[in-house]
């Protein structure tokens, strides 16, 4: 059986296994704290959390305002980091992802620090200003979330002006990967430069270089990782220290959305999924529904008539720095992307956008345990794990 060393953290040894953060509530308290029980990361997504919380979505909808819809939000944030650390009885870290270009980044991460997350990730964009974010809460690790080296270095040379480091890296692959991509333009995603190779290798440079030893900032690599195989491959001959997992962990029996956005991730592959330029300007990946299907059937004409217009944000709660339907962008996405991914996690499988990695899951179409997905992450062995239809 293959040893990988620990996931090192501050003072927490961990797997090498990262939950990746997937919202909107796809990944909150039951996921999370699923996966800090087997001594790994569990992460919690903090976009939009009222949507699993009854009294505070109908709250919401009495009277809204961005006031009350951001209030709300911390509340359920702060419900969910509290049940989570309950829940993971102690073990692993509980982790929460904030996107950068979400409009109240700042405030999601000062509530998820004060809850008591053992760490933020932040990705989306370059999180530059996340150490001063952080300041009145040192003991909070900091992971930021980035796909190749020149981003990496643009942030290790900022935060080190801040007498601050990374207390590890994500590295996302665009070409794999789900949700929002860490691309300019779709067609980008497959560039060479994000090859996993090749980034830990010009990162490992850039520590020598900045006089960083090697081993201080575990590296992390995210996108089409569930697979024994690449694992091994990742944490024994490119030198990664964890792979961060997205949607096998999103289709487990804790995952936190409805049955049918699991059937549907799951089901999905091939020509199923497909990218396109979501509202926040990024390239993102998805399964390819009624909803999606009929949205690229119209993209060109909908971005012709883009206009800047705040009567355009159908859920009114300006969830992004940069939306193109409601700023009137004409080269990204036209649609509600709050309204589309929460009713993704309800499991309206034709009126909902289903975020999905771009690779083979490591049970197909099967609903797994986040215990029986770690043991083949962390051994390849499948034997052990009762076979359903």
């Amino acid at each position: 059986m293959q040893e990988f060393s620990p996931l090192v953290i501050r003072d927490h040894h961990l797997i090498p296994i990262v939950q990746g953060g997937m919202g909107v509530g796809i990944s909150a308290s039951s996921l999370s704290s699923a996966v800090a029980r087997e001594n790994g990361v569990g992460t919690i997504a903090s976009v939009d959390l009222r949507h699993l919380h009854p009294d505070l979505l109908a709250q919401s909808l009495e009277h809204p305002t961005q006031e009350k819809y951001d209030i709300l939000n911390r509340i359920a944030l702060d419900r969910e980091i509290k049940k989570a650390l309950k829940e993971s009885e102690g073990k692993g870290m509980i982790a929460v992802n904030v996107m950068k270009a979400v409009k109240d980044h700042h405030s999601l991460v000062q509530q998820a620090c004060e809850s008591g997350a053992h760490a933020i990730v932040m990705g989306a964009g370059l999180p530059l200003d996340l150490p001063d974010m952080t300041a009145d809460f040192p003991e909070v690790a900091l992971l930021p979330i980035l796909s190749e080296s020149r981003g990496i270095g643009i942030v290790l040379k900022r935060w080190m002006k801040k007498n601050r480091l990374p207390d590890a890296i994500v590295i996302e692959h665009p070409g794999h990967a789900a949700g929002h991509l860490g691309a300019a333009t779709v067609a980008g995603l497959n560039d060479e430069r994000f090859e996993f190779s090749r980034v830990l290798e010009e990162t490992f440079e850039l520590f020598k270089k900045l006089g960083l030893e090697r081993e201080k900032i575990p590296l992390i690599i995210a996108g089409g990782m569930a697979n024994f195989q690449k694992v091994t491959t990742a944490l024994t001959e490119w030198g990664a220290s964890a792979v961060q997992i997205g949607t096998a962990f999103a289709v487990t029996q804790e995952g936190d959305a409805h049955i049918n956005f699991k059937k549907t991730l799951a089901g999905a592959e091939g020509e199923q999924i497909v990218e396109f330029m979501s509202v926040a300007g990024l390239p993102a990946r998805g399964v390819k529904n009624k909803f999606l299907d009929s949205y690229m059937k119209r993209e060109s004409i909908l971005q012709a008539n883009a206009k800047a217009d705040p009567r355009r944000c159908t859920q009114g709660i300006n969830c992004l720095s940069v939306c193109g339907l409601r700023d009137g962008l004409d080269k990204v996405g036209q649609f509600c992307i709050d309204l589309k991914l929460a009713a993704a996690w309800r499991g309206e499988t034709d009126k909902g956008l289903f975020f999905r990695g771009k690779d083979p899951l490591p049970f197909g179409h099967s609903m797994r345990t986040v215990k029986e997905t770690i043991q083949y992450l962390l051994t390849g062995h499948l034997a052990a794990i009762q076979k359903t239809a």
